[in-house]
């Protein structure tokens, strides 16, 4: 990977949600579930698909804090709309492990 200037990371916002509801994404080529996350009065609600059934299910997000990239544009998953990348790693075995704050904050708090 070639090095990136400060200016060049803060384009990428960067912001904390509240999983406010998360379905099954059956419809999705691979295993994902469908979260709706708040990003606080500035963003409002934002949809997203994720691939972390390895770890999670929808009834273990509800309330759940996230990151999630909120200005790149917004991406057709199959018949739903992603407005937001959440962020996550990959564990030993390859699943998605959710990336978020160790204690609670304000939604739409920016990370820096």
């Amino acid at each position: 990977m070639s090095d990136l200037s400060f200016d060049e990371f803060l384009k990428v916002d960067i912001r904390v949600g509240t999983v406010t509801r998360a379905e099954p994404f059956p419809e999705a080529r691979k295993p994902a579930i469908k979260l709706w996350v708040d990003f606080g009065p500035e963003l409002g609600e934002k949809k997203s698909s994720a691939q972390i059934t390895s770890h999670y299910t929808p009834e273990t997000l509800i309330g759940r804090q996230v990151m999630g990239v909120v200005n790149f544009p917004p991406r057709q998953i199959g018949p739903m709309r992603s407005d937001v990348l959440i962020l996550g790693v990959s564990d030993a075995e390859g699943g998605i492990v959710l990336l978020a704050p160790d204690q609670a904050v304000e939604n739409g708090q920016r990370m820096h």
